[in-house]
């Protein structure tokens, strides 16, 4: 039987931090780090870095459906990140930092609609989510160095004083959807 797999594509700040977390995700089968949402071909992390792009930090999360739903990837994905914050991540401020789903079909939109609405009647966070919701765009792959970052980095500063407790919530939060 063919395993039929998924895609969602997240912006939520640093894409190492959200990279850091799927990589921990049962069902989750592969995350790549990357660029969407500008209007620069093929641009380099120092163009986007600069926020002149247009595009967002990103990860493409690719995922097995009959194990994780889209619908508890973008779960996670509010629960890792402050998406009441436009264009910043704590110390990471810029347009390439935006809180943002880019959909792959009008279920997707639709799953990501509702899950922010109900986000907002419950009251989860204190300020109103300016996560954008947008149609997939061109995206391109981020250069090798910031593939698997944290993995390969978990002493470097921003690994351990940023992405660890993030990893750390995430554990704690969602420990039934951990990779075995």
């Amino acid at each position: 039987m063919e395993q039929r797999l998924d895609t969602a594509t997240l912006g939520g700040g640093c894409f190492w931090c959200l990279e850091a977390v799927y990589q921990q995700v049962k069902g989750v089968v592969a995350v790549e780090s990357g660029y969407t949402g500008g209007h620069v071909d093929h641009p380099t992390y120092q163009q986007v870095c600069e926020g002149q792009t247009g595009h967002a930090e990103v990860v493409r999360v690719t995922f097995d459906p009959s194990v994780i739903t889209f619908r508890e990837i973008v779960e996670i994905f509010f629960a890792i990140h402050d998406p009441t914050t436009p264009d910043r991540q704590g110390n990471d401020i810029g347009p390439q930092y935006r809180s943002v789903i880019f959909t792959h079909s009008e279920a997707q939109r639709a799953v990501a609609e509702y899950v922010m609405r109900e986000l907002a009647a419950a009251k989860v966070y204190d300020a109103p989510i300016v996560t954008q919701v947008e149609p997939e765009q061109p995206y391109w792959r981020a250069e090798e160095a910031h593939q698997n970052y944290f993995q390969d980095h978990p002493s470097q500063g921003y690994c351990a004083f940023v992405i660890s407790p993030k990893l750390a919530k995430f554990r704690k939060q969602f420990a039934a959807k951990l990779r075995v």
